[in-house]
């Protein structure tokens, strides 16, 4: 028998999620093909849109090189903070539990715990990491982490609070870790540049 989870999924969370899966079960198909599609695709889009902000940075001084060694660190570290947190919190998919019909195909095995939302809480912290990096590429990454962190819920897999949790503790994780990581590794760069560079002795003429 199926675990169903440990957390209490607050009413309106349900209501909403049920209201959310039916609009999205009576959407037209290429509304229900693209949301799809994009709630994988968006983190790709992050991604490409940090690793652009990243690239914008080598040029810099030591702090804007800094900021581009360590972009992809906040995302990991929210990656592996929500999936401590779903082990602690064992709240299972709504795919499972709110008996909706769901456009996602199927829904993810018993055990693969529905809070936080994993694609929610990278996509925030991918958002907002470009944002620090890049005003201006951050300013699109935002509203693209809000479609995917929407997606999950459209397609059924998760209820909106999964992904408003998901998302701020994305955001969360880059605004702390960006500055404090990239405080040490500016410090390392600049006593790489300031150090002098050993001469090669020349060959002795005969």
């Amino acid at each position: 028998m199926a675990d169903n989870g440990s957390m209490d999924v607050p009413e309106i969370s349900k209501e909403w999620y049920s209201d959310v899966v039916d609009a999205a079960a009576a959407s037209p198909e290429p509304v229900q093909w693209f949301v799809g599609h994009a709630t994988e695709g968006v983190i790709l889009l992050l991604g490409a849109l940090l690793l652009i902000a990243a690239l914008s940075r080598r040029s810099g001084g030591p702090r804007d090189r800094a900021l581009a060694l360590i972009a992809p660190a906040p995302a990991l570290l929210a990656y592996v903070g929500s999936e401590w947190f779903k082990t602690v919190v064992d709240e299972d998919r709504p795919c499972r539990t709110v008996g909706r019909a769901i456009i996602a195909g199927t829904c993810p095995p018993p055990g693969d715990w529905s809070f936080p939302s994993n694609h929610a809480t990278i996509a925030g912290a991918l958002a907002v990491t470009t944002l620090l990096l890049s005003r201006r590429l951050g300013l699109v990454a935002l509203p693209l982490a809000a479609l995917g962190a929407f997606s999950r819920v459209f397609v059924g897999v998760h209820y909106p609070h999964d992904v408003i949790a998901g998302v701020l503790f994305g955001a969360l994780v880059a605004v702390v870790a960006t500055p404090l990581l990239a405080r040490p590794t500016t410090e390392l760069l600049r006593r790489r540049a300031q150090s002098p560079i050993p001469k090669l002795a020349g060959r002795p003429h005969p």
